[in-house]
């Protein structure tokens, strides 16, 4: 009608194309239009098939019903939305080059038997499972392969026995939810489980994780909609709501078979954040010492802060390099982003100490230990900062080891530690594309069994230790060494 190719939605009960909400509103015409042969007299069954009520939006390929004026994440029992975003992925990746149209064709229309990739000249099996995207979904997808990757977290929810969420007439038929419905019955636990099972089963080239989404929608209402958020923001929330789920036991699984599965994971590793501890402060817990001094009297105050990760600043002295090439100046690496966090610093006069002994506020010093390293050693750079207004990502480029990152110096009491405890190997990094926390693109790269993946979304591809050195890390998850010592240090 107003020949915009600004955010095309199409009606997916007839396929016509209009403009969406935010352009002119033809889409929501064409909507509304089709209601008016039914306002005179009562509505039959088959006349509420027919009704123009559910478009797609041609960029993201988000689904939208205006009857319920909200977006849905459910499909049909066949999948039919699925096969229109399939439909319209590939009209888009017939404009870019065959060769390019070659390879995804080859990860996301192959059958199982022809998922092969060339190792050292010979083919081999690709056994890694992508994550569709369900409209700007990548943060949470490359979180979610992070995660899987993590041996003995993500083996450990895999062994939990599967939860009934239907009973009666329903049990063992999938259901598909909106969340306008109201249904409570939910569980992350349940739905994390069946994600991380379908991953690396090499049985399909892609899982659509909707069934997840819509309970992260039910609990983490910050992540509601389909605009972009930040991966690591995300992370913490699910590690917590797993946390919490865990602690009470979920849906028909009872506190006692969790507490039992928790139980084989050794006492001595565990740190108790928020009540008793779970598989999740199992793996990622640690404890920091948080140290003040004040400056007018000398009285030292101690704090012992539990951790699942560790956010680091980049150095202002750093923030200006631009790439890892660059010659002016030296390279950030990750010890330097260490060195900052665990240095002695002065507190400013927005944050100064109330001491005891002076009775009032002071001037006062503060450093951090680590009291206690965790198994992963989850480390988010912290990219996005905010200005005047705006919130602006330091793309500096940060050289970090892939193998023996040392943390003994950052301990605080490193002589009661062992050789090899200290030593940590990289297992995965979440990377984010772009310039803005609202915008981009999130990916990640991941070990698995010797060999590094970089997972895009519904595609995988095999890469290598050099480039994932070249990555700009958001979020980097080193994994407690148990190998012989004698690996290169940081």
């Amino acid at each position: 009608v107003c020949r915009s190719n600004k955010s095309p939605w199409v009606c997916l009960t007839c396929s016509s194309v209009h403009c969406g909400r935010y352009v002119n509103g033809h889409a929501k015409k064409h909507y509304e239009d089709a209601q008016i042969p039914m306002t005179n007299h009562k509505k039959t069954e088959k006349q509420e098939k027919i009704q123009h009520t559910v478009c797609m939006d041609c960029s993201s390929y988000s689904t939208y019903c205006y009857r319920c004026d909200d977006f849905v994440v459910n499909d049909t029992k066949l999948g039919l939305v699925q096969k229109v975003r399939e439909h319209l992925q590939n009209l888009e990746n017939s404009a870019f080059t065959s060769d390019r149209h070659r390879k995804r064709k080859l990860f996301e229309n192959s059958s199982l038997n022809s998922k092969l990739l060339k190792v050292n000249g010979s083919s081999t099996a690709l056994c890694a499972t992508g994550l569709r995207n369900l409209g700007n979904t990548c943060f949470m997808n490359a979180i979610l392969q992070s995660l899987s990757n993590i041996q003995q977290f993500c083996c450990y929810f895999k062994e939990l026995p599967a939860v009934e969420l239907r009973n009666g007439k329903t049990a063992g038929r999938r259901t598909y939810h909106t969340r306008s419905q109201g249904d409570n019955n939910v569980s992350l636990v349940e739905e994390f489980r069946k994600t991380l099972c379908a991953l690396w089963q090499g049985s399909q080239t892609a899982f659509s994780p909707e069934s997840l989404f819509y309970v992260v929608w039910k609990i983490m209402p910050n992540f509601r909609g389909y605009q972009q958020q930040d991966a690591h923001e995300f992370m913490r929330y699910l590690l917590d709501h797993l946390h919490l789920e865990l602690q009470g036991g979920f849906n028909s699984v009872s506190r006692s078979v969790i507490l039992q599965e928790s139980s084989n994971l050794s006492a001595s590793n565990k740190c108790c954040i928020n009540g008793a501890s779970t598989v999740v402060t199992a793996i990622f817990g640690g404890i920091l010492q948080n140290e003040v001094n004040c400056l007018i009297c000398g009285t030292e105050s101690r704090k012992f802060d539990p951790f699942l990760d560790l956010s680091l600043d980049i150095p202002s002295q750093f923030r200006n390099k631009r790439t890892k090439n660059q010659e002016s100046g030296p390279m950030c690496t990750l010890r330097d982003c260490l060195r900052s966090f665990t240095d002695l610093e002065e507190l400013d006069e927005t944050e100064l100490y109330m001491c005891h002994k002076c009775k009032k506020k002071q001037k006062s010093t503060k450093k951090f230990w680590i009291q206690k390293l965790p198994k992963v050693l989850c480390l988010h750079l912290k990219r996005f900062h905010w200005t005047a207004y705006l919130r602006n990502k330091v793309d500096t480029y940060v050289e970090f080891p892939l193998r023996g990152l040392d943390m003994k110096c950052y301990l605080l009491e490193p002589e009661n530690s062992g050789p090899e405890s200290c030593l940590y190997d990289l297992v995965a990094v979440v990377v984010h594309h772009g310039s803005g926390v609202g915008s981009g693109h999130y990916t990640a790269y991941a070990a698995h069994e010797g060999r590094w993946f970089h997972f895009n979304d519904s595609t995988v591809t095999l890469t290598d230790e050099e480039t994932v050195g070249k990555a700009k890390a958001y979020i980097l998850f080193y994994v407690e060494r148990q190998a012989k010592p004698g690996a290169e240090k940081l």
